[in-house]
């Protein structure tokens, strides 16, 4: 009898806990997911750049010197980087919009230039390789969705892949200059899909040389 009761107070504390932990309500798995280096290669293609559609397609773009979003490093607000010049990058308040280059759009989370906006991209390139004195300033834009850290890399690496269309249809690649304002600058702020379509884009501007 005495044995009997043992064992009962030594199953009881187990069957409590057990009890205890069926009943907790499991928390949502949540991830954090860092971006990678600007020009790196994408996930689950070992050496491979961005991809992108069209004729002439061209590799991977150099990984830039300093992290995104530090201070005058590449990828940072306001900091711009002109791949193929030495020297520094001219100011983006030198540069101003007009309407002959369109912008294009992305899908989320991603920088490959699509069927329909690489025919835009051929035709900004006419007119850049008509205008040849012109300067030419890429913005790189994201929707809200995602680290301000992530969405200044993704933003970079928007523009370098634009950059890299345009200089495969004959644009030099030392007449752009680069710049990511990631999630900074919405052309639209509602929280839809139609919305955050808007703001993932790569814009133009323009300086005469």
């Amino acid at each position: 009898m005495l044995h009997r009761r043992w064992q009962l107070l030594l199953i009881l504390p187990v069957l409590v806990l057990a009890l205890f932990l069926v009943g907790c309500p499991k928390r949502p798995a949540t991830t954090s997911a860092a971006a990678p280096a600007p020009g790196a290669p994408a996930p689950g293609t070992p050496g491979a750049g961005p991809s992108v559609a069209g004729p002439g397609a061209p590799g991977a773009p150099g990984a830039p010197g300093g992290a995104p979003g530090a201070p005058g490093a590449p990828g940072a607000p306001g900091a711009a980087t002109t791949p193929g010049r030495p020297g520094a990058a001219p100011s983006p308040r030198e540069f101003t919009a007009i309407a002959t280059l369109q912008d294009i759009h992305f899908d989320f989370d991603k920088y490959d230039i699509r069927p329909g906006d690489a025919k835009v991209l051929d035709e900004n390139a006419k007119w850049m390789k008509s205008n040849p004195n012109s300067l030419i300033l890429i913005e790189g834009h994201c929707d809200e969705r995602g680290t301000n850290e992530y969405n200044l890399a993704l933003g970079e690496r928007r523009a370098k892949s634009t950059m890299n269309y345009l200089v495969s249809q004959g644009v030099r690649a030392n007449r752009i200059t680069l710049i990511s304002y990631g999630e900074e600058r919405p052309q639209c702020t509602e929280k839809t899909e139609a919305c955050w379509t808007k703001n993932r884009r790569a814009h133009f501007l323009v300086k005469a040389g």
